[in-house]
């Protein structure tokens, strides 16, 4: 297959190529050259698929996320999560990484879409959150009684499938009683989850909104700060030297203060997040201003935070952030897939050719990002 981009974004932060031919050959990238003679699809704007690297396909944007985790059955709740894998490819996004499940409902659905029994994004998969007892996330968690048992909380993980291990070092909006700036698994019990888990090769991830929190998780080396909204100066430093990628999850946010007034969501929800909504932006730049590697991820499944609205995500990176578009959409494909691990994220010769077809340039107005108008994951179009 040959397709046409009038100007093509590569992922990288390099000027994009105008009029030119991306080659596909056995779903992957062949070649990047210079148009020429006849091409078998065109478009005005080529994008490489977007890349979101904290999503929970289980859930669908309900007001009150543990209590559907908690009155659904996990088949129900599986056939959201396949539900919620197709909008997700066919709205652009060809990667995920579930950042929490329950019953090993992410790890089931990315081996279905791994043998191509059903449509979906290619997925990292955590499994259950290791969180304290009773702290953030536990309907979803495996909770932790002690250091050596966080141990053995990743060897679960890695005997149910999961790739990937998020542990939970403060409190969360979602959770009753869980305070954001307060941390939660105290430091050894991080560093003993994490230092299991990469032993094993896997890739560590924690939910981390406060700054004490922050500072913890990444003295213990993990890989990714998801969220960091109350982060200091000393969180942006320590995110720097230890090259830890920050994922802000601005939708998560955005989307349950967009929706305030609503009177479905727990008033607990509300009023945390009004209270993290009024400093997370100045916090989140000094963050951006020092040069912090941040990659694309939405929170997906959180109140009124849709999966098929990611390209949502990458439109706050740019306004909230102050990101340029062509820098939010490198957040959104190549940062984001080097945290997830599977493929670079990029359209250049070996990657998979996995890439959006855009009517208008996404690096003048991010916002062309919201409805491509073709899909391809490996070379096949979505339907």
């Amino acid at each position: 297959m040959i397709l046409r981009a009038g100007i093509l974004y590569d992922g990288t932060l390099e000027s994009p190529k105008r009029n030119v031919d991306v080659v596909i050959e056995h779903g992957r990238i062949a070649a990047v050259r210079a148009a020429e003679g006849d091409s078998d699809l065109a478009a005005a704007c080529v994008t490489p698929g977007l890349v979101n690297a904290h999503v929970h396909l289980e859930a669908s944007g309900e007001p009150d996320l543990f209590t559907m985790v908690q009155t659904t059955t996990p088949n129900e709740r599986l056939l959201k999560a396949v539900a919620n894998a197709r909008k997700s490819l066919r709205a652009g996004v060809t990667t995920v990484r579930d950042l929490g499940s329950s019953n090993a409902i992410a790890q089931s659905l990315r081996d279905a879409i791994d043998a191509g029994t059903i449509p979906g994004p290619r997925m990292r998969a955590a499994g259950n959150v290791l969180c304290m007892t009773g702290g953030h996330g536990w309907p979803i968690g495996r909770e932790i009684v002690s250091p050596w048992d966080a141990r053995n909380a990743v060897r679960e993980q890695l005997k149910a499938g999961a790739d990937c291990i998020k542990v939970i070092a403060t409190g969360g909006v979602l959770t009753k009683g869980a305070v954001p700036g307060n941390e939660q698994l105290c430091p050894d019990e991080l560093s003993f989850a994490i230092d299991e888990a990469h032993r094993h090769g896997l890739r560590t991830a924690a939910h981390a909104i406060g700054a004490a929190g922050i500072k913890s998780a990444l003295r213990a080396n993990v890989d990714s700060i998801e969220h960091g909204m109350l982060i200091d100066e000393e969180g942006v430093a320590l995110l720097k030297e230890r090259g830890a990628y920050l994922v802000p999850t601005l939708a998560a946010a955005a989307c349950i203060l967009e929706h305030l007034e609503d009177g479905t969501q727990p008033g607990y929800v509300v009023e945390k997040a009004r209270k993290i909504g009024e400093v997370m932006e100045e916090n989140l730049r000094r963050a951006v201003a020092a040069g912090v590697r941040i990659a694309g991820g939405s929170d997906a499944g959180t109140p009124y935070n849709y999966h098929e609205r990611y390209a949502y995500e990458v439109e706050l990176m740019h306004r909230v952030l102050g990101m340029t578009p062509q820098q939010a959409l490198h957040a959104a494909t190549a940062v984001a897939a080097e945290l997830v691990g599977i493929h670079r994220g990029r359209v250049a010769p070996g990657e998979p050719a996995d890439v959006l077809l855009l009517e208008r340039d996404a690096g003048a107005d991010v916002r062309a990002l919201r409805d491509p108008v073709m899909v391809l994951k490996g070379g096949e179009v979505i339907a």
